[in-house]
């Protein structure tokens, strides 16, 4: 079985400056969403962890979709997403603001 474990494959993060609203679609193809998953989403501003957001289950069989209020982030600040697989693996990406 732990041959099917994988991080996730990418992240791909928005940052909606005027809602102040973070964005993350995580992909990590999967065939069961309860038994294999992405089971937590840490966000950090400026290399400070902010949120921890723990996941009980997928969105669906390819991707897990969060979003955040962020209102402290301005423009050049970095803004970082890290998901963990339920199984194995991590993968974190990070854009700038503005």
């Amino acid at each position: 079985k732990s041959a099917y474990a994988h991080p996730p494959s990418d992240i791909k993060i928005t940052f909606d400056v005027a809602t102040k609203t973070l964005k993350a679609v995580i992909v990590h193809p999967v065939s069961n969403t309860q038994k294999h998953f992405i089971n937590k989403v840490d966000v950090s501003l400026n290399g400070k962890e902010i949120i921890e957001h723990h996941i009980s289950r997928q969105d669906n069989n390819t991707e897990q979709t969060v979003s955040y209020f962020i209102p402290d982030a301005k423009g050049q600040d970095t803004l970082a997403v890290e998901a963990y697989c339920s199984i194995s693996g991590t993968l974190k990406k990070e854009i700038k603001v503005g």
